[in-house]
């Protein structure tokens, strides 16, 4: 299997890029970065892309793909709705179309967000636009799409989040995850189980287009 992934440097997306390393069925992992590092795995390789709404001149080195996770993501504190649209939505939409002309036979699987308004037309704004950014999702031909609604997530393995808010919101809670794992086990998912829930859901599939944290819990149920 080949993958492209976004957003390699989130939490998410860290813990994408983890397993599609260990798992033996992935061959190649393209990660599209603006600013390139320097990759120490022989399956990664870095497309740079200075520009996320502009596919024009890397399309031939985004063929042959399998899957996407698109991990990419900023938090909406802050922000005006117009830029978080520009970042959440505009983004994603660029990459999603041009990798649904280019490789139709792909699983797409989109990173969102617990409370995520697929109206539209709720009051909350990040709701709003994560919900109008699935729907555009689902519109597209990919083989198949889904969407995660992720909640809470405990992070394992030394991962951890960009945001400083984000860090010391688990800094503080990490004494009784465990506990809170004990109490809420279909609710709170670590990073190690929604990296390797990508990796299942495009090897297999799933029912359901829209996945809450309990729907990605339930693929560990008998693991």
């Amino acid at each position: 299997m080949n993958v492209v992934l976004f957003g390699a440097t989130g939490m998410v997306g860290q813990s994408a890029l983890r397993e599609c390393l260990l798992d033996p069925d992935v061959n190649n992992v393209i990660s599209v970065v603006r600013t390139a590092t320097t990759p120490t795995n022989p399956k990664l390789r870095e497309l740079v892309l200075p520009d996320f709404t502009n596919y024009s001149a890397v399309e031939s080195e985004l063929t042959g793909l399998d899957a996407c996770f698109f991990c990419l993501g900023v938090a909406s504190s802050g922000m005006s709705e117009a830029d978080y649209t520009r970042i959440t939505h505009d983004f994603t939409l660029a990459a999603a179309t041009t990798l649904a002309k280019l490789n139709p036979s792909m699983t797409f699987v989109y990173v969102s967000g617990s409370g995520t308004d697929s109206t539209e037309s709720g009051r909350i704004m990040w709701a709003r636009v994560k919900g109008r950014t699935e729907n555009d999702i689902l519109k597209l031909p990919f083989k198949a799409a889904y969407m995660f609604r992720i909640g809470f997530i405990q992070p394992l393995h030394g991962i951890v989040s960009k945001t400083k808010s984000y860090r010391i919101f688990y800094q503080v809670l990490t004494p009784i995850l465990p506990l809170l794992r004990s109490l809420f086990p279909r609710q709170i998912l670590t990073t190690e189980q929604v990296g390797r829930a990508m990796l299942l859901i495009a090897k297999n599939g799933f029912p359901k287009s829209v996945l809450e944290s309990k729907d990605i819990s339930s693929l560990f149920v008998h693991s």
